[in-house]
């Protein structure tokens, strides 16, 4: 951020927007401009949030107290064209004024503009919220905006207030009480929002939900504007579907319409109610991303924490609320942890959800399919570090296949096994297009034998601890040469003669310690060669993957593994034969090029990339010559 030295007044500093807020702005209020109402959703979320941060810290610090009465207060001033939302929440200091208000960390314009050109115009009004903006959509309608705010615990006050093109003064305020106001000095055109009867409209539509009090100043008078209703303890057929998608919308300030609501209330020895929500999108954020379940826990309707872990991390995706009154309000975060209260709700809460999902899956229509095209990444991570629900989660899985289109199930591949298969087979990779033609799938695809295509950045991991389903191994395909031998010959297989044997050892000699070994494989039927991972150590995805990620130290050397049924293979081993060359020296370039073209099948490039360029043009122009 840049400073500049002007001071209008004492203790006053005037600074510029980082650059990306100030383009913010300009989309913000450009292509939301016929979705104006919705500045007033999101200053209000803002000040139910600030209220639930505040109630949350007095727990552990009894200075930072609410006032009893806390509520949110609208304020419409005709006379001087003003518009002020107040709340007596957590407020902010000089600091976090110009960390929250001046900057933009959690997301990209270029992002968020893109996104904006896909969306219709109901999506679009949840963007600003998606991508934690939302407080700029107050200049959709002002043409400046001032927040004073004092934090709690603090004894001094500040004023932020910008015109929205492109700097912002920060200065001295007073406030008797922490909070904040925001006030907005509204545009010529944006007069109905001074209108109480029009401000309740927005809100019952927008906020009715939000628990904190809302009361707009009309006739002199504050007149309540919401129900503050918790509708996850209302019965679900009280609560509609538009209701239910609003809210699912505040929780994860999301757009569109959840997939799936899942709204009951648990009795017995253990006694709460829920409402979540399974996305049907894909969250633009990507997350990626903490690996935490969201999942908001309330203690008598009242907000407690959003870290309560009451999902698995492999279902983080799933949004939503879960309210009891079998733990006290001033629960801590260790007795979170290790009250069995909480355990029992979170595995109470995880069936609920697993049933929900299974019931989908089974489901003839192809919606689950889109789900797990969305999350199915996510919810693979189960099978690594999940044992509790490894095979619940299985069950429900989809992948691509060698031998069929669309996704399947692991059950639909065990009813597809050949006579005599015991295993089922995975090949990992980057892209299951690709995948399909990788030269390890020849021997199987010669056989008949089905392979699992897994392009997920989890699929590299989890066949290592989630080893069997119905009772069927689990093994990776480039590691069933063996597997294949019971399964029949491929077609046109033929005895391997000495000359192999003595090939094989003369491209050891000729590659030293660029391969481990060299041998022949099973796996091959049309290919001349391909690479292997050692006996000892990661598979090639896995090696990959750890050389991305700068953790790949030292790796063993690849297996180079030969055709012997190939032509070429057969002709080196004759000219091998013919030199005597068991010392390699007749067989150094071509043992050379073979590597690099089974690392190019591989997807990685020669060792030496111009080298291969001029070896292959030196091959097609001796075969063009002899062939005139």
């Amino acid at each position: 951020m840049t400073e500049t030295a002007t001071a209008p007044e004492k203790g006053a500093e005037t600074l510029d927007f980082s650059a990306e807020v100030g383009r913010l702005l300009d989309l913000v209020v450009h292509a939301l401009y016929s979705d104006r109402e919705i500045f007033l959703r999101e200053l209000v979320a803002n000040a139910a949030d600030a209220a639930d941060r505040r109630r949350i810290e007095s727990l552990t610090d009894g200075a930072l107290a609410p006032p009893a009465e806390a509520r949110i207060r609208i304020l419409p001033d005709t006379a001087a064209r003003t518009l002020t939302i107040s709340d007596s929440g957590i407020g902010m200091s000089r600091a976090e004024l110009i960390e929250h208000l001046g900057t933009i960390a959690r997301s990209g314009t270029q992002a968020f503009a893109a996104a904006l050109g896909s969306k219709n115009a109901e999506e679009r009004t949840a963007l600003i919220g998606q991508f934690g903006v939302g407080f700029y959509s107050a200049f959709m309608v002002a043409d400046r905006v001032e927040v004073v705010s004092r934090r709690a615990g603090a004894d001094h006050a500040f004023r932020w207030s910008s015109d929205g093109r492109g700097r912002f003064e920060v200065a001295p305020a007073t406030r008797e009480e922490p909070g904040s106001d925001v006030v907005l000095y509204l545009k010529p055109d944006a007069g109905e929002f001074l209108d109480a009867w029009r401000i309740e409209t927005i809100v019952r539509k927008w906020a009715d939900h939000v628990t904190v009090p809302i009361v707009i100043l009309r006739d002199g008078k504050e007149v309540a504007a919401n129900e503050g209703t918790a509708l996850w303890r209302k019965p679900k057929a009280d609560v509609s579907d538009e209701q239910a998608a609003e809210f699912y919308r505040h929780l994860g300030h999301l757009f569109g319409a959840p997939w799936a609501r899942l709204h009951w209330k648990a009795e017995g020895a253990l006694e709460f109610h829920a409402m979540l929500f399974l996305p049907e999108e894909r969250p633009l954020q990507p997350a990626e991303e903490e690996r935490a379940s969201r999942v908001r826990l309330h203690v008598r309707r009242m907000f407690i924490t959003d870290r309560a872990d009451l999902l698995p991390s492999w279902l983080r995706f799933v949004e939503g609320v879960v309210d009891t009154e079998d733990l006290p309000l001033n629960v801590s975060r260790e007795m979170l942890q290790s009250t069995p209260v909480l355990a029992r709700i979170r595995n109470s809460v995880t069936n609920r959800v697993m049933t929900e999902l299974k019931t989908r899956a089974a489901a003839p229509d192809q919606g689950y399919v889109r789900f797990w095209e969305n999350f199915g990444a996510v919810m693979k991570e189960a099978l690594w570090d999940d044992p509790d629900h490894q095979d619940e989660v299985a069950a429900i899985a989809r992948f691509r296949s060698s031998a069929v289109e669309g996704w399947t199930s692991l059950a639909e591949y065990v009813g597809r096994m050949v006579a005599g298969q015991e295993a089922i087979y995975v090949l990992a990779g980057e892209d299951a297009a690709r995948l399909r033609h990788a030269p390890v799938l020849e021997g199987f695809r010669a056989r008949g034998v089905e392979v699992l295509l897994l392009d997920d950045a989890i699929d590299a991991f989890w066949p290592d601890r989630f080893t069997r389903f119905d009772g069927k191994p689990i093994r990776r395909a480039a590691q069933a040469g063996a597997d294949l031998a019971t399964l029949g010959a491929a077609a046109e297989a033929a005895p391997e003669g000495e000359d192999i044997a003595a090939l094989t050892a003369a491209l050891k000699t000729a590659l030293g310690d660029a391969v481990s070994a060299v041998r022949t494989s099973a796996l091959l039927s049309d290919s001349a060669v391909m690479l292997a991972a050692a006996a000892r150590g990661p598979d090639l995805h896995m090696q990959r993957l750890l050389r991305r990620s700068g953790r790949g130290g030292t790796l063993p050397a690849p297996v180079l593994e030969i055709n012997p049924r190939h032509g070429l293979i057969r002709a080196l081993a004759a000219r091998a034969a013919a030199a005597d060359a068991a010392d390699g020296e007749t067989l150094a370039g071509p043992a050379r090029l073979l590597l690099d073209l089974a690392r190019l099948q591989e997807g990685d490039a020669p060792e030496d990339p111009a080298r291969f360029a001029a070896v292959i043009a030196a091959y097609m122009e001796k075969g063009l010559a002899a062939g005139g």
